[in-house]
């Protein structure tokens, strides 16, 4: 295979990494072996306990991070990520930064739930939820999904998690082009 063509092919396996089931290469030479995969709900210190390289220095949007304090009460924000995808190790620790930001006493809840390289967990209703890309934040208000961000948030997962808790978004929120336009 010619030089070129193997570089595009390296670049295509590691961007379908969390689409696929497969990891992407390890973020430094010193990362020896896999991260383990945690399935079920989560709490937030147990990824940064059992996965390496999970704690982030991310540069956030301390104003829309801060704001998330005063969204209308009420939402419950679902973050089904995997431990093993490169895009979860990316977005989810940024999305506890955000968190932290906006202070203790969330007007929502947030629950975690951690799946394998199929992207099931037990509970989990997969095909119900169009589970298709890790990670996929599900925010739902008065019993019904007002939107969701899936794999990349194109303006910060804090911007875009603050639009769809405020309402001035809905629908789905996504870098990818193939599951059709951000809202």
């Amino acid at each position: 295979m010619s030089a070129p063509r193997s570089l595009a092919v390296t670049v295509l396996l590691a961007a379908s990494a969390c689409r696929s089931g497969e990891t992407t290469p390890p973020s430094s030479p010193s990362q020896d072996q896999a991260p383990p995969v945690l399935v079920g709900p989560l709490e937030r210190a147990q990824v940064e306990r059992d996965v390496p390289g999970w704690i982030s220095d991310a540069q956030i949007d301390n104003e829309a991070a801060t704001k998330l304090a005063s969204v209308p009460p009420g939402a419950e924000v679902t973050v089904i990520f995997g431990t093993w995808c490169g895009d979860s190790r990316r977005e989810v620790p940024r999305l506890w930064r955000a968190l932290d930001a906006a202070g203790p006493d969330l007007p929502f809840t947030v629950k975690y739930v951690g799946v394998d390289r199929q992207k099931t967990a037990p509970g989990l209703d997969k095909e119900g939820l169009d589970l298709r890309y890790v990670p996929t934040v599900i925010v739902v208000r008065d019993g019904r999904e007002v939107g969701r961000i899936v794999e990349s948030a194109p303006d910060g997962i804090e911007r875009e998690l603050l639009a769809l808790l405020d309402g001035s978004k809905s629908g789905l929120v996504t870098g990818r082009t193939d599951l059709g336009p951000s809202s």
